[in-house]
């Protein structure tokens, strides 16, 4: 959710420029921010003795302040201060989020995971404006078709979640999430259909075969057999699905 929007959008940007290399590795560095925060916070809060983790959280995080003060100084030089400000002020309010969504053991709530992938995915944005100076109209559109696929994708996980829990139960229910994955599913379709009336076909492919995508998955996930994969084999597969769905989407933007 993180990559896979940026390098769209240096693909879109048709030009390479020096600031896209630090605006990639300071989104990498938010992201691994939050890990050594998380530790330092249960320290603080929740912890009631001293762990050994938390001195190495501290180095970590002291070497990702650095780094992420070192891009930010490389892309003042080129991005309008405004942006800058208010890129530094969106990731450190949502690393915040994360952190205390992570203390209470909420980091697996659906909403807040579907935040997640649209800051993810807003890397593109940050691509676009160091590659060609401004965010770009096709940006925006990059970035929400980004956005809905993982949203899509997320919400099938939580169906499938529920189908392993289902199988555990003596009588099993369908699961909570698995209508809005079926609801998110067709809006796919339904998207594709539009996008094809508007005569962007690779668009309209990308939304077709991700939202078919899903409710195949949805589909197998009434087989015993599908649910007991390996969460790593899953984890491929729908990787291959987006890496797939991102390069229609680049052929439809370009």
């Amino acid at each position: 959710m993180l990559l896979i929007p940026f390098f769209s959008a240096v693909i879109l940007s048709r030009e390479w420029r020096w600031t896209e290399g630090p605006a990639l590795v300071g989104a990498v560095a938010t992201f691994a921010a939050k890990d050594p925060l998380v530790v330092l916070a249960r320290q603080r809060w929740i912890w009631k003795q001293h762990r050994p983790e938390t001195e190495a959280a501290k180095t970590w995080l002291l070497g990702t302040v650095l780094v992420l003060a070192a891009c930010g100084l490389m892309l003042a030089a080129t991005w309008p201060i405004w942006t800058l400000v208010l890129a530094g002020t969106g990731a450190a309010a949502f690393s915040g989020l994360a952190v205390m969504v992570s203390v209470k053991n909420r980091q697996r709530s659906t909403l807040f995971q579907i935040g997640s992938a649209l800051a993810l995915s807003s890397t593109s944005l940050a691509a676009c404006l160091s590659a060609t100076g401004a965010i770009q109209p096709w940006c925006w559109s990059l970035w929400a078709l980004s956005a809905m696929q993982a949203t899509a994708g997320i919400l099938v996980v939580h169906a499938r979640l529920d189908a392993r829990i289902a199988l555990r139960k003596p009588a099993p229910e369908e699961g909570t999430w698995r209508r809005p994955a079926l609801v998110a599913a067709f809006a796919m379709i339904l998207s594709s259909v539009v996008a094809a009336c508007a005569r962007q076909t690779w668009i309209a492919a990308a939304l077709g075969l991700a939202g078919i995508g899903c409710l195949y998955d949805l589909r197998r996930q009434k087989e015993p057999a599908w649910l007991q994969l390996p969460l790593k084999q899953v984890g491929l597969q729908a990787l291959a699905l987006s890496i797939a769905y991102a390069l229609m989407i680049v052929a439809g933007l370009w």
